[in-house]
């Protein structure tokens, strides 16, 4: 899911494998990384990133950041 707002552009992915606190932290840690990220909330117990950017995001990017982290990103919401 995708949507834009005043703010930027609020995007909603799906992530593999978060279980915990922690989980939340390393997958915020590798998006917010990603140039244009203005904030991020993950979600151990639905696996779901909401992202907001300034512009849309190259998906392999935010693949890669979410691999970095130890996770599987499964794609958009």
């Amino acid at each position: 899911m995708t949507a834009e707002t005043k703010t930027g552009l609020t995007t909603v992915y799906q992530v593999k494998g978060m279980t915990c606190g922690h989980c939340e932290g390393a997958v915020s840690s590798e998006i917010s990384e990603i140039a244009g990220v203005s904030s991020v909330k993950a979600v151990a117990s639905t696996g779901q990133v909401t992202v907001v950017s300034a512009a849309p995001l190259d998906e392999e990017a935010v693949r890669a950041a979410v691999d970095e982290a130890g996770y599987e990103l499964v794609g958009l919401v």
